[in-house]
């Protein structure tokens, strides 16, 4: 068993990228203000790799904390911005089950991180996989108020060079500031979002 360093947990290493788009795919200049995207994400010790067990409390049981200090993290990235989208997913290193990753992602570990961006009143999109280091995934992006704000609906690819590891999970959390540039679709707005329930 490795030594702790964050609660329960062995956090190898930690993780942020930023992403600031100024024009979309065919040029057009940002209708407002440019789109920015967060991602952090933690690779962390699966104390359950190589092995089944039906009780995953390891992993839930100080999920609030690790929820905590993702919130923490984005408010200190963002720098102020204000985020209006978010998503999560998992991968899980070879040893390691699906389930291990999504035990990282249940409400427990979600409801610490609408705290941090002021709330957040839809469910958070998720996704996940097993791979080995390198391997890429897809974050989801849906508007953290109302999932089915069309404009807002996106994601944000990532890959992490040394992980997980056969025995780790690696937790990604990312975050927008807007919905799409250009986005053109129709359906529900995010201002009629705020004007319904006075969110800001």
């Amino acid at each position: 068993m490795k030594p702790s360093n964050f609660a329960t947990y062995h956090i190898r290493k930690w993780y942020s990228f930023s992403e600031e788009t100024l024009a979309n795919e065919s040029g057009q200049l940002a209708d407002g203000e440019p789109l920015f995207k967060y991602v952090i994400a933690a690779a962390i010790h699966n104390p359950y790799a190589g092995q089944f067990s039906q009780d995953l409390a390891q992993l839930v049981d100080d999920s609030p904390k690790l929820g905590e200090e993702f919130g923490r993290r984005i408010r200190e990235l963002a720098a102020g911005r204000s985020i209006v989208s978010y998503g999560k997913a998992c991968v899980v290193g070879s040893q390691g089950e699906y389930e291990h990753g999504n035990a990282f992602l249940t409400n427990p570990a979600a409801d610490p991180v609408r705290v941090a961006l002021g709330g957040g009143m839809s469910w958070v999109p998720s996704t996940g996989k097993r791979g080995a280091p390198g391997v890429t995934i897809d974050v989801p992006l849906a508007h953290k108020d109302a999932l089915y704000v069309r404009s807002h609906y996106d994601t944000i690819s990532v890959s992490f060079g040394d992980g997980p590891a056969p025995n780790e999970v690696i937790i990604i959390w990312a975050f927008a500031t807007r919905g799409r540039l250009h986005a053109r679709l129709g359906g529900l707005s995010a201002e009629a979002i705020k004007g319904d329930n006075g969110l800001t």
